[in-house]
């Protein structure tokens, strides 16, 4: 099996050697390394990462405009490193596109485990959709929406969405249960693969960005709706 690509972009070079010998004792061998916003995007380009670990703060620019340049592309897992410790730094990370947000100081070790979770987060949610399509039809549909499980695609009113992988897999979970209240934790751990605790911040950016996608007003939601105390759900006749 080819070894995970990891892209590592801090204008730390010390930060940067820790975290690669680290990441290696852990048997990742496929590592690159830039300092700064336009050297890590053209590293990119030319590496294909299947993981990028981004400073907040680099000499030319932020980390976040990095990962709006990758998202715009792909949909790797990234993780952002920052000395900022505000919770709305941390959501503004997980809002523009961050599946995680680290404050340093850190242990490179917890850097290498948060890379394994990602990556198998990301490959055990592939795989699901996968074995699900083998056995089940092919399209599933509750009102205006219509999931196609095998292409992993979401559509409203026959138009294609273009959502990310979460999204989707969210989608999926409200798709499956028409007008169920559905917990936070369920959604989070049938998604994500893993308990809710501490992670209310994240379940709630990803549906916001998911109302963004499907609602007529996302301000005024009337489809996947908040039931106070309780969970999400989809609304539909």
């Amino acid at each position: 099996m080819e070894q995970p690509r990891i892209l590592i972009v801090d204008d730390e070079q010390d930060l940067c050697q820790l975290m690669q010998t680290s990441l290696k004792k852990e048997g990742f061998q496929s590592i690159q390394t830039a300092g700064t916003v336009k050297s890590g995007w053209e590293q990119f380009q030319a590496f294909s990462p299947d993981l990028a670990i981004l400073d907040v703060m680099l000499p030319d620019g932020e980390g976040y405009d990095l990962c709006k340049k990758i998202r715009e592309v792909s949909r790797i897992p990234i993780l952002f490193l920052s000395a900022k410790t505000d919770e709305i730094d941390k959501i503004l990370g997980l809002a523009i596109g961050g599946d995680d947000y680290i404050t340093k100081p850190f242990s490179p070790k917890e850097v290498a485990y948060r890379v394994k979770a990602q990556l198998r987060r990301a490959g055990s949610y592939s795989q699901q959709i996968s074995e699900q399509a083998m056995i089940e039809t092919t399209m599933m549909t509750a009102g205006p929406f219509a999931l196609n499980k095998e292409q992993t695609e979401v559509y409203k009113q026959d138009q294609r969405i273009e959502l990310t992988a979460k999204e989707v897999g969210l989608m999926a979970c409200f798709i499956r249960n028409p007008n169920r209240i559905l917990s936070k934790e369920t959604l989070f751990q049938t998604v994500w693969g893993e308990d809710f605790y501490g992670a209310d911040n994240t379940l709630m950016v990803h549906i916001r960005r998911l109302r963004e996608k499907m609602e007529d007003n996302p301000s005024k939601p009337t489809f996947i709706t908040t039931v106070k105390g309780l969970g999400y759900r989809l609304n539909v006749k």
